[in-house]
């Protein structure tokens, strides 16, 4: 088991601190918990916009992270965390639909005294059109625009080719771009 103070702990990778996590050094998940928290309740928060729900999304992907530890062989850290990101979602998914069979609990939206609902019109707009698009399109879009992943790195999480997103996530763009006009 690698042996690494705290201050070294913060100068390595990604990969480095998961596979020192991975044999054993559990110091280094606070640094990854550090790193992603934000991240994975960012994406859950533009898939759900339910802060308890992202909370606890969140909160589970972590418990796996620890959990299936030793499963992490190397390889893109990004990728193997939004993996389980995204079959955390799935499984939420799946369920929710079941739950609530008329309810789309993706467009749960706040609203805002009057002094805020001028500023919040194009954001809330955008959000409605984005909830137009299906589980799959809202996630490639959120990863990629949302939370800045580059197409290779997706294409890793969906279990598909890099050109093969690239295409669809375009595709999307220019669905949203026709919907959002239209519905202005």
């Amino acid at each position: 088991m690698p042996n690494h103070n705290k201050i070294e702990l913060k100068k390595l990778t990604d990969e480095e601190l998961m596979l020192d996590v991975s044999q054993g050094n559990l110091d280094a998940m606070a640094h990854i918990f550090e790193r992603y928290n934000k991240r994975l309740y960012n994406f859950y928060f533009q898939m759900v916009r339910d802060k308890a729900i992202c909370e606890d999304l969140t909160q589970t992907v972590f418990y796996k992270v620890m959990r299936y530890r030793e499963s992490y062989k190397g390889g893109q850290f990004v990728s193997w965390i939004f993996r389980i990101a995204r079959n955390e979602f799935s499984d939420y998914y799946q369920s929710s639909k079941k739950t609530s069979k008329n309810t789309d609990i993706e467009l749960v939206t706040s609203k805002s005294e009057d002094s805020l609902i001028e500023k919040n019109d194009n954001e809330t707009h955008l959000h409605e059109v984005l909830n137009t698009l299906n589980k799959d399109e809202r996630e490639l879009i959120v990863l990629n625009r949302f939370q800045g992943l580059k197409y290779d790195k997706i294409a890793e999480i969906v279990g598909s080719s890099e050109g093969a997103v690239k295409v669809k996530v375009h595709r999307i763009i220019k669905k949203l771009k026709t919907v959002y006009f239209k519905t202005i």
